[in-house]
Formats: C-alpha cells, sequence, structure tokens
C-alpha cells in the first residue's frame, strides 16, 4: 500500500491505527457473490475469518478519506467508532483527531466560567451518552461467533464426512466434546462480561447538579453530562461519573481504584491567577486538581454562599474508568512466538495432508476405486493428518498451571500469559511495599542550629522542641485529614505527625459556613508537653491554622503548606521533600556544609530521609492573596531546618528469593522513586548487588542555553585497583545506577548509550510512573522478556506493559496486571516462573505428541490404503478417545519442579532440536510400521481364509457387527478384517504410548513423569490383549521399536545442539537476541565500562542540521 493515502490516529500512543479509505466495488461485489455461490458459502467464511481480505476483495482504495463511504453514517460529520471510542474527521487539516474533550482550557476561563457554559446541545451532538456501556451480548450472539470459529468449522466439516462413512460412534464422541467446549466457553465468556457490566454500572449513573451558562443549579442525569459543563459535588461525596477539574472548594477523594492506593488524597482547586492561571489544562500536569471518574469522593470543604463546583473534561469511554474498561474489552494481542510457531507447524501438517490427499486420489484411480470412495477417502485423510482435539488438549496444561497458582495465592486473568512467564529472563520490582516493608518507621531527626547539624535525637515529641520551627514543620506539612473521627492520609505522613504527638482538629460544616474565607484545619500540641504556669494562654498561642496547601507532587518531589500561629500576624511557609530538592530552595548559607556527608551517611544504610524548611513570609499578604499565589513564589529562598530520617526494612522473604532468581540467571532490576543512595543500599542488602560487585552512577543534565547535555560517570565507592586496570574491570561485576532525571536525558540526548546501559543497569530512583512504562519498553526492545512486579501503586502502567506483571495489591488496580497474589511479598515471582516453565514445557510435549499422533495415524492410514483397507470404527474411536485424549490430559499434570535452574525451556517449535525430536521419531514409526507390514504380508496367513483372523471390538466396524462370524471376504466393503489392518492397529497404539513417554519431559522443570500416577494408570489400561498367534513377534517389534524412540530423543537432548551448532556454524555467528549482540559488542569495546568523566552530547551534527534546514529556508 502507498503511504501517502494512509492516516496516522492516535500517533505514538499504546493503540496507534494507520487508517486508510475504501468505496464499495460492484464488479468486485459480484465476483464475491459468485465465489460464494460456487463454495457453498466457504467464501464468506474465509472473508469473515480474514476481514481485511473482504474489504479488499468488495473495495477498491480511494486517496480521499472524507469520501470514503465506509466511513459515512446518517449525519454530515464524517466519523467511525473503534473500541469504544469515536473519531471525526477534519476537514480543515485532513486527517482524523481523538475527539474526547471539549477544546483547550485555559485553567484562568475555568474558574471565571463557574457558573457553567451556554447549553450543552450542541456539545452533545459530539459526545452524545456519558455512560461506560458494557452490553452484555446474547447467548445466540455469543453461540454464532463461537461456533464460526474455523476450529470448530473444521469440526464440523469432520463430523459431516464421518457420517458418510457411518463413523457414527467417533463423530458423536467429537460432537459431544464439542458440544461441552462451546457450552464452556460461552458460561465463562458470558460470566465475565457480566461481571465486568456489574463492575463498571455500579453508581456509573446517579443524579447531578449542573449550571449550564445560568446561576440556578439545575438537576440532571449523569448520563446527560457533556464536557464544559459544570457540575455541583455534594458535601456528603458522591462517586465520579465523569472525569472534571475542581475550580471551587476541595475535596478528598479515595482514588483505589485508579491507583491501587486506598490512603484518601485531597484534591485543591484549579488555580486561576499567576502564572498558573495563565496556562492551558492539562490533565497529566493537573492531576492533583483533576477528579477522575469512578474514584469516591468522601467529603469537600465549601464556603459560605459558595459550593464545590468541577468542571466536566471527559466522558464515557473517555474518561480514566473507561480507558480502563477499554483495555479489558479489547485487550492487547499477545504476541508469544509459540503461538505463532503453532500455526506454522499446522500449516506443515496441511501440506503433508496434501500429499496424502494426492496420494489417495491416484492410488484409488489406478485400483479403479468408485468415486464416492474416492471423495470419502481422500478428505479423510485431512481429518486424520490435522487432529481436531490439538487446541483442547494444549489448553489443558495452562488451565491445571492456572489451579495450581490458584492453591498458591496467585490469581489470574489472563491464562494465555502463564507460557510467557516460563521465559522471563528479567524481572523489575518496585522497591517500597514490595522488596521493604511497606511502612516507615521514625529512626530519628537531625536538627540544624547555627548553620551546622546536631546530634541526632529519637524523640520529637520532646517538651524542649514544642516552640521549634521544626516540630511545627512536622506537624504541619502534610495531607492529613480526620474521617469519622480517625486520622487518614499517607502512611509517611501519619508516622511523621504521630511522632509529634500533636492533636489535629477539622472545622465542622457548620463552622465553615460561618466564616466567610475557610476555616482552616488547625494542629496544637498537647496539654501535657506544655509549663504548667498558664497552659491555657500558651495552648492558645500554640495553635497553627493551615491556611493553603499545596500537595505533594511526585513531579516536583515536595509539598508545602501556609500557616499562620494563632495571634500573629504574619504567615509561615514549611516545605518536606527530598533532601536534595529542598536544599535547592534553600538560601546557601542555612545549609550545613556536611549535608552532603550527612545525607551519604544515612542513604547508605538504607534510611529514607526527608528534609524541612522554613521561611518566614511578608506581613502584608493577606489571605485571599495566598490563595492565588503560585508555589514557586512560596517555595524559594527558605531557611533549612533539618532531616527526618525513616527506617524501611527488608520484607524476610526479600533476600532469598532474589538469590533464587539470580542462581537462575535472572536478572532483577530496582525500580523506585525513592533517594539514589538509599535504593543503593537497599540493594546490597537484599543481594540484587553483591559486595564485590561496582556500581557506576550515570548522572546526566539537560542541555542549559549553549552548554550540551553531558553525563558524569562516577562510582559510588572507591576501589583499590591494580596495574592491569582494564582486565580487573572485566573480571569484576559492574552495575549502572540512575535517577528519573538521567534516564529522561539519556533516552532524549544520547539514545546510542540506552541499550548499552540497559544491559547492566540495575538500580532506577527518582522513577516517575510513566518512566516506569518507558524503562520496561526499552527493556524489551533489546528482546529481553520482562517481568514487572508492583504492590500496584503507580506500577499499573509498567505492569499493563511488561511481558508479565505480578501486582502485589488485591484492590482494583490490580485488573491492569495478567497476575494479582494474595501474598504481598515476591515469594510470588519464582512460583509464577516455576509454573510458567510447568506449563511451557507441557505445551512443548503435548504438541510433539499431537503431531506424532496425527503422523502414526496418517502412517498407519496410508499403508492400508496401499491394500484398499482402512481402519475400523471402533479402532479410530479407541485410539482417538481411550489413548489420545486421556494420555494427552494425563501427560499435562506433572507439576513445576520445586527449584528454580539456570537453564530456561526453548520458546520456538520451529527449532532445530525440536524439528530433529519430531523427523526422528516420524522417520521411527515409519520405518517399523512399514517392517511389520511388510512382515505380515510375507506371512502365508494373510493368503488364506480371513476368518483365521481374530476378531474383537478394536477389530470390526460398525458395518460388520450384525454379521456372523462365518463371512467371506468379499461381504466386508470396507476390508477391515485382515492380518494387516489388525498388526498395524496394535503396533501404532504401542507406537503412541512410547511417544507419550517419551515426550513427557521432567526434570528440570516438571516433576519427574514416574511421579505422575494418572498417565501410568491410563498407559496400562490402553495396553491391549496381543493375539497369541503372532504376540512374540509383534512385542519384539514394539520392544525395539520403543528401545530406538527412547535412545534417539535421548541423543537429541544431548547432542543436538551442538552438532546442529556445528554443522550450521553457528559458534561464529552473531546471536539472535539483541541484548547478547550488545554483550558481545560492549566486550570488545576496551573503553567500556565507562571510568570517571564528563561525557558530552557531540553537537557537530545537530549544528550541521540546523544550519542546513536554514540554508534550505
Amino acid at each position: 500500500m502507498e503511504k501517502k493515502d494512509v492516516k496516522i490516529i492516535n500517533q505514538g500512543l499504546e493503540d496507534e491505527m494507520e487508517v486508510w479509505g475504501y468505496r464499495p466495488c460492484p464488479w468486485k461485489m459480484v465476483l464475491v457473490a459468485v465465489g460464494a455461490v460456487c463454495t457453498g458459502g466457504l467464501l464468506f467464511l474465509v472473508l469473515y475469518w480474514l476481514p481485511e481480505w473482504g474489504v479488499r476483495g468488495t473495495c477498491t482504495r480511494t486517496p480521499f478519506i472524507r469520501e470514503s463511504q465506509t466511513l459515512l453514517l446518517r449525519s454530515t460529520v464524517c466519523y467511525f467508532t473503534h473500541h469504544s471510542t469515536k473519531y471525526y474527521w477534519n476537514d480543515l487539516i485532513q486527517c482524523i483527531p481523538v475527539f474526547e474533550h471539549f477544546g483547550p482550557l485555559a485553567c484562568e476561563k475555568a474558574g471565571k466560567n463557574a457558573n457553567g457554559f451556554q447549553s450543552g446541545f450542541n456539545r452533545r451532538l459530539f459526545f452524545e451518552v456519558n455512560e461506560i456501556a458494557v452490553k452484555v451480548p446474547s447467548v445466540f450472539k455469543l453461540l454464532i461467533k463461537e461456533v464460526l470459529n474455523p476450529f470448530y468449522i473444521f469440526q464440523l466439516f469432520s463430523v459431516i464426512l464421518w457420517s458418510i462413512e457411518q463413523y457414527y460412534y467417533y463423530a458423536a464422541a467429537i460432537v459431544f466434546m464439542s458440544v461441552i467446549s462451546i457450552a464452556t466457553s460461552l458460561y465463562t465468556v458470558k460470566k465475565q462480561y457480566i461481571m465486568l457490566h456489574d463492575m463498571v454500572a455500579t453508581h456509573s449513573i446517579v443524579r447531578v447538579s449542573v449550571c449550564r451558562g445560568t446561576l440556578d443549579v439545575e438537576e440532571a442525569m449523569s448520563t446527560e453530562l457533556v464536557p464544559g459543563d459544570v457540575i455541583v459535588i455534594p458535601s456528603n461525596g458522591m462517586i465520579m461519573p465523569c472525569d472534571a477539574v475542581l475550580v471551587h472548594g476541595n475535596c478528598i477523594v479515595n482514588e483505589s481504584m485508579l491507583t491501587g492506593e486506598s490512603v484518601p488524597v485531597t484534591k485543591t482547586s484549579l488555580p486561576s491567577s499567576g502564572e498558573d492561571g495563565a496556562g492551558v489544562y492539562s490533565i497529566e500536569e493537573h492531576k492533583r486538581h483533576t477528579l477522575f471518574c469512578g474514584t469516591h469522593i468522601i467529603q469537600t470543604r465549601f464556603y459560605t454562599g459558595e459550593l464545590v463546583k468541577a468542571v466536566v473534561v471527559r466522558t464515557g469511554f473517555s474518561t480514566e474508568k473507561g480507558q480502563l474498561v477499554r483495555s479489558i474489552l479489547y485487550p492487547k494481542p499477545t504476541d508469544f512466538k509459540l503461538y505463532r510457531d503453532a500455526y506454522l507447524f499446522l500449516l506443515c501438517l496441511v501440506g503433508v495432508a496434501g500429499i496424502g490427499f494426492i496420494y489417495t486420489i491416484v492410488l484409488s484411480i489406478i485400483n479403479q476405486v468408485p468415486a464416492k470412495t474416492i471423495v470419502v477417502e481422500s478428505l479423510d485423510i485431512i481429518t486424520i493428518t490435522v487432529p481436531p482435539a490439538l487446541p483442547a488438549a494444549m489448553t489443558a496444561g495452562i488451565v491445571y498451571a492456572q489451579r495450581r497458582l490458584k492453591r498458591v495465592g496467585i490469581f489470574c486473568i489472563s491464562p494465555q500469559r502463564i507460557n510467557i512467564c516460563g521465559q522471563l529472563n528479567l524481572v523489575c520490582f518496585d522497591k517500597t511495599g514490595t522488596l521493604t516493608e511497606d511502612g516507615l518507621d521514625l529512626w530519628g531527626i537531625q536538627r540544624v542550629e547555627n548553620g551546622s547539624f546536631s546530634p541526632p535525637e529519637d524523640d520529637p515529641a520532646n517538651e524542649t522542641l514544642v516552640r521549634s520551627s521544626f516540630v511545627s514543620c512536622m506537624a504541619t506539612c502534610h495531607s492529613l485529614t480526620k474521617l469519622e473521627g480517625e486520622l487518614s492520609g499517607d502512611p509517611m505522613d501519619l508516622k511523621m505527625f504521630n511522632a509529634t504527638g500533636w492533636i489535629l482538629e477539622e472545622p465542622t460544616e457548620e463552622e465553615t459556613a460561618l466564616h466567610n474565607p475557610i476555616m482552616p484545619t488547625v494542629v496544637r500540641p498537647p496539654k501535657q508537653v506544655l509549663p504548667e504556669v498558664n497552659q491555657e494562654v500558651n495552648l492558645l498561642s500554640y495553635e497553627i491554622g493551615i491556611v493553603r496547601q499545596f500537595p505533594f507532587s511526585s513531579a516536583l518531589q515536595r509539598m508545602s503548606v501556609v500557616v499562620r500561629k494563632l495571634g500573629e500576624k504574619r504567615m509561615d511557609a514549611y516545605l518536606k521533600g527530598a533532601p536534595e530538592v529542598v536544599a535547592s530552595l534553600c538560601a546557601e548559607d542555612t545549609i550545613p556544609e556536611s549535608f552532603t556527608e550527612t545525607l551519604e551517611f544515612y542513604t547508605r544504610q538504607g534510611f529514607r530521609v526527608i528534609a524541612l524548611a522554613h521561611r518566614q513570609l511578608e506581613a502584608k499578604l493577606s489571605w485571599h492573596k495566598v490563595q492565588n499565589l503560585n508555589r514557586d513564589l512560596i517555595e524559594t529562598n527558605m531557611e533549612f531546618l533539618g532531616l527526618i530520617i525513616m527506617q524501611n526494612k527488608l520484607k524476610e522473604e526479600t533476600s532469598g528469593v532474589l538469590k533464587d532468581l539470580r542462581r537462575a540467571n535472572i536478572r532483577t532490576v530496582m525500580v523506585t522513586g525513592d533517594n539514589m543512595l538509599t535504593a543503593i543500599s537497599v540493594a546490597r542488602d537484599c543481594g540484587m548487588i553483591t559486595p564485590h560487585e561496582r556500581v557506576i552512577v550515570a548522572d546526566a543534565t539537560p542541555p542549559k542555553d549553549i552548554h550540551p547535555a553531558t553525563i558524569n560517570w562516577h562510582y559510588t565507592e572507591n576501589h583499590v585497583t591494580s596495574k592491569d586496570n582494564r582486565v580487573e574491570q572485566q573480571e569484576q561485576g559492574y552495575h549502572f545506577a540512575m535517577s528519573g532525571r538521567s534516564f529522561a536525558v539519556i533516552t532524549e540526548h544520547f539514545p546510542d548509550l540506552v541499550q548499552k546501559l540497559a544491559l547492566h543497569a540495575t538500580i532506577f530512583a527518582r522513577m516517575a510512573p510513566d518512566q516506569k512504562t518507558q524503562l520496561v519498553e526499552v527493556l524489551q526492545s533489546v528482546d529481553y522478556t520482562v517481568g514487572m512486579c508492583g504492590d500496584g501503586a503507580n506500577d499499573c502502567g509498567a505492569l499493563k506493559r511488561a511481558h508479565s506483571g505480578i501486582s502485589l495489591s488485591e484492590l482494583e488496580a490490580s485488573v491492569a496486571s495478567p497476575f494479582t497474589s494474595s501474598t504481598a511479598n515476591i515469594s510470588c515471582v519464582p512460583n509464577l516462573i516455576r509454573e510458567g516453565r510447568a506449563a511451557l514445557i507441557t505445551s512443548f510435549c503435548v504438541f510433539k505428541f499431537m503431531a506424532l499422533y496425527s503422523i502414526i495415524q496418517y502412517l498407519s492410514v496410508t499403508l492400508l490404503y496401499s491394500i484398499l483397507s482402512n481402519l475400523g470404527d471402533f479402532q479410530f474411536l479407541f485410539i482417538d478417545v481411550a489413548i489420545i485424549l486421556i494420555i494427552a490430559f494425563t501427560m499435562s499434570l506433572n507439576p513445576a519442579w520445586k527449584v528454580l535452574v539456570a537453564q530456561r525451556p526453548p520458546s520456538s517449535l520451529i527449532s532445530g532440536p525440536l524439528l530433529f525430536s519430531v523427523l526422528t521419531q516420524i522417520l521411527t514409526c515409519l520405518a517399523f510400521q512399514i517392517l511389520a507390514f511388510l512382515w505380515v504380508r510375507g506371512q502365508n496367513c494373510c493368503v488364506q481364509d480371513t476368518d483365521l483372523c481374530p476378531r474383537n471390538a478394536c477389530n470390526v466396524s460398525s458395518a460388520n457387527l450384525t454379521h456372523g462370524p462365518n463371512i467371506t471376504s468379499h461381504v466386508d466393503h470396507k476390508n477391515i478384517r485382515n492380518y494387516e489392518n489388525t498388526t498395524l492397529f496394535y503396533v501404532s497404539s504401542f507406537q503412541y504410548l512410547a511417544v507419550a513417554i517419551i515426550f513427557s519431559k521432567g526434570k528440570p522443570f516438571r516433576q519427574p513423569s514416574y511421579k505422575n500416577c494418572k498417565l501410568h494408570l491410563c498407559i496400562v489400561n490402553c495396553i491391549v490383549c496381543v493375539p497369541h498367534e503372532w504376540r512374540i513377534t509383534v512385542v519384539i517389534i514394539v520392544l525395539v521399536n520403543a528401545a530406538v524412540s527412547f535412545l534417539l530423543e535421548s541423543a537429541n537432548e544431548r547432542w543436538c545442539t551442538a552438532f546442529l551448532s556445528w554443522l550450521f556454524c553457528r559458534k561464529g555467528k552473531t546471536p539472535r537476541v539483541r541484548y547478547m549482540q550488545v554483550a558481545q559488542e560492549l566486550q570488545e569495546d576496551p573503553d567500556w565500562p565507562p571510568k570517571p568523566a564528563t561525557l558530552q552530547k557531540n553537537i557537530f551534527n545537530q549544528a550541521c542540521q540546523l544550519i542546513t534546514n536554514s540554508y534550505l529556508q
């Protein structure tokens, strides 16, 4: 296709699409209709399975998408709907942008239009109904969609063919299994739709108060909301039916549905003045002012004469909750090599079936077989070669693995990803709540006095510190609130506030309504810590009201508050955050000279350090001015107060699990929002970095003015190096560590270093949520199979993007993760990988067994066709049901091996060792079947009376059951009762059993097969009685066949890989996976790893490009 006619939608996003325009073509439609009639409707089925072919077969390309009739609906507006999102054609820009919100919204305008915009009728033409509608399809519609699956169409074709051949029993068995499979599938799909519908429908349609261009507030249903409407948030809270930005008042919101964190957060109104008010509203930048759909507003803060209002910005499936539901309804396809190779392998079987098809026709014509028999037998060879039970047999291993995972507390919503877990070779871990305990304990404080640090103190509630600015900052700089009389908020804020012993009091609704300005939250010390003299006076003088709060921002890594002490005219500002950030906002003369050394001392020991600062504001600042003031004007030129040292302990299971993963040659990476040195310390403590390994910090700075972007390489510790420094560095392991800022700079300005750093980077600190997702993508770009383990908070994007996401949170956010663990530690990771490896090996074993089964039966039938014979109905039934299905399901019962090993299972069906294994077994079975067939043909009994042949249920066709025992051979129309038939039946039956035992692998990924009692019981039950006349010979053939098959498979496992590498000269060739190629390049690079130095971006090429562009202009 020509790229000039294509339009890109959602460019750069996860759901990026390419769109071409088509017009219906009458003559193509006539040809398709004629072809459908000639093929009996088969062409319609093919076009149904391949809709792109259907469009190309009935339409012609048009370069003008605006004129494409397939996109035109009733109105004059050109649009289409895809995955519950509506896309409109824009004539001005000649493309299809996503139309999901009410245009660019200026922050200042949003505040001034708090009474609502004009009528939403015109806007409703575009946005329609505000509803996340998950329609539950009818059983009939689901049934039709399921039955039209190519697998069931092939089964229907097989059943019709077998019925014509009077193979009623086997046809009935296949119909029975298909009905059970379809019924089970319909029940599961219907149940999932109902569960999702019920989850979405809960509180999704409510009655709301809306302002639309007038001072009056009208009641309306939430389905009538459109972007631009202004809604009133009731004081008792509500479930948000849309995404809206606060323009008046504050709200306390539970966002566990989105973030996985049940801690309530405070949302403040959008700034409408100053520099912040001059900007344009962005959901990403103004999250702390946005109320998201599906979140629970617990309570609001309102003022006299004013209501808490919010402007609707997104509705329906465009909301945050809607996008989550869309990701569930339309999941990203799992691209796993095993499934791609399985289709290729099936195509090979179809090719083999084609050869048998032609062979049968030619042989039958030579022997002058009737035309009806030729058609039936030639089509029958296709149903033999492509096993109808293959999908069900391969699914069994995944189902068993899912049950075993459920027993150990791991729940799965995407079973197909269990196989992918078997290929994981890198796992990313969040730190807080995942590797370490979720809660933080206050270890101590270290205040600054007279420009230097005082000795550490362990009790901030000491009465000598009550009047200090340090304790006042601890008591006020937080986002805590009271819900039903209990303090609630961030766990770290709770620990910090409780350590002071102070009391927090919030105004009641009545108190708030009596005051024009907002009634502040008040904190005060307890009475017992104040002197007994004039205690009431002292108590009143130490009440501090929180006038304004600037919530914590992960991007800014800080929060601040403006407070006023009771009785004082001047206000104070308190700030807390990351030490590096706080220090950059303080006056230099207030920062102790030993700041860097002290901070490094604590962070090296794994402590989490928070810095505090204070500033006394100007006396002229009033309450109203403070409410409209930009935080950057307040958070500057502050006085450094000191450090709070928090202790975050490792979980008991962490070190042992990481040791197991390291022993299994699985890389581990830490991705955290914490301090760099703290992360390095935790990595050393838990064994992610061993004591003898070095850590190289990549500290990158963005370009500024005329200075280019730079990277400073430095080592966290000094190492004594020998003269041969390069040899020591190569032998000694090393790890890279970088912050979120450095990661952003390197990916943008040093793209050639990204893959090199990804190979050895172990610690990523101060990472924002979107950067975690970008990191997963970078690791996947170098062909790592990536797992992500997090506690659900801020990890949802990375959990969704990874090949296997494991959430340790059981809240609603775990919907974004394929796996959820009920145990809140990382012991689930090795369990999941072990079960994934077992399921993957089981899939390979079952696939090889089913492929050999079809080929063995194919060989038996083609040999019998040469004498115009075939297997009987009961023989087919015995083989396909009593042997194949039972063994295929029981051989999947082997549980996972108890330990993780360094060896990884193969990932491809189309690989040398596996193909060599299958080919050698096929040739072995062919050789022994031909040997048995020729041996029987050479016996005298074959030319004598066929009545000597034994008769039993396994050797008689259903067409002959009504005849007596003394029937001549010419009455046996199918020529089933002969020694060749019986011999091949017995030999092939034992070949199925031998192949099942040989392919049922045990160690090192599954428990040994001898522990699978059910499989052995089925094999024993499948051993049939052999006729006495040639029992010894057949037994010898079978035993020799089994021995040869076993020896060939053992030789294949031991020497095949090395032999194929030697044969095709693979040793000197470049590795196929990208990260191994990079590792090979780095081994030959004498300047890697980099020594402590500064690397600048080469701006020569960039300058040349700019000069060239200006010249062309």
